[in-house]
């Protein structure tokens, strides 16, 4: 089964997370220590995203698959992260770090962390054809 999600879609799902990592306190009026973790927790983030191997990392340190392995982390840490850091008993920001958890997994789970060489998109006037493997006689 192929997975819908491709490591180009994956790096802009990666970017749009870390935007709702920096909204959301301002937008849901987080505040103390639900709010300084999602500050963090982008920071990290696109720490991480920018040096992963893959059509929008910066630097291609990482590499893709290990990136997945972090991305699981995340989501462990979202889904604990209210009884760990002691914030459990306010609903909207325990609920806000449950549901963006287990939405990462669902990315997880979606991705196909295969490596593919990146092809260059064709110029207008290149002539190359996509050709199949070539048969053996």
């Amino acid at each position: 089964m192929t997975k819908p999600i491709s490591p180009r879609a994956h790096g802009i799902l990666d970017y749009a997370i870390v935007a709702v990592f920096l909204n959301a306190p301002m937008v849901l009026g987080f505040s103390g220590t639900p709010a300084s973790t999602l500050y963090w927790l982008a920071g990290i983030h696109v720490l991480v995203t920018g040096m992963t191997a893959f059509p929008y990392g910066a630097f291609h340190v990482i590499p893709f698959r290990v990136h997945g392995v972090i991305d699981v982390a995340l989501g462990l840490f979202l889904i604990a992260a209210p009884w760990l850091l002691g914030f459990a008993a306010d609903a909207g920001a325990r609920n806000f770090f449950l549901v963006v958890g287990i939405l990462i997994f669902a990315i997880i789970a979606l991705t196909d962390y295969t490596p593919r060489p990146e092809v260059p998109p064709r110029e207008p006037g290149d002539r190359r054809r996509c050709r199949g493997p070539t048969p053996t006689v």
